[in-house]
């Protein structure tokens, strides 16, 4: 039932055309980033009923600190949803990491009366026999999404690079009027 409900909660592709970084070569962290200064718009990107828990959500194992990337709850489904980001395609240990932390919020967080923890994986893309390979023998409602559509910043020129651009524009200008005029007055 579980299954079910966690398939259709998430999606296979999230674009997240609101969010913008530095450059074309960004970690995670950037990536974080991007999407928590718009926490609206990454909500309404992931669906109806989640709630935004917070951005490397520490939890504590055996002594050791161990950070989730985001952590949401399903107001709907009455469940945590841990949110992995990876800025780079599936690779097959990344089913390791997010069960383990599934894991974790299951036994620190959870309380008897919701449901199980619900892990969400969202590379820069897939392979999809890797991935199902990779989960198969898992009992953890865990699903792996990738994203699209990341705006980079230095795409387009900065404001100082526009206004420095049209200065020189307008002196290249001045210029070229002032030379024709002095060659109007040669003739």
């Amino acid at each position: 039932m579980q299954s079910k409900l966690v398939q259709e909660v998430l999606k296979e592709n999230y674009d997240f055309g609101f969010a913008t970084v530095g450059h074309d070569v960004y970690d995670e962290a950037e990536l974080e980033e991007a999407l928590t200064k718009n926490v609206t718009d990454l909500l309404l990107e992931l669906g109806t009923g989640f709630a935004f828990l917070g951005r490397q959500k520490e939890l504590v194992v055996g002594g050791r600190s161990r950070k989730i990337d985001l952590l949401f709850y399903h107001i709907r489904l009455r469940c945590y949803v841990v949110c992995e980001l990876k800025v780079k395609p599936f690779e097959l240990e990344f089913a390791g990491k997010l069960n383990y932390y599934v894991n974790a919020v299951d036994e620190l967080l959870k309380t008897d009366d919701e449901n199980p923890t619900i892990g969400l994986l969202v590379c820069s893309d897939m392979d999809k026999i890797d991935v199902q390979w990779s989960f198969k023998g898992i009992n953890t409602p865990m699903g792996v999404a990738t994203y699209n559509n990341i705006r980079i910043k230095d795409a387009l020129p900065s404001q100082e690079q526009l206004v420095e651009r049209v200065r020189l524009l307008q002196r290249e200008l001045q210029e070229t009027k002032r030379l024709m005029n002095k060659d109007d007055k040669n003739v």
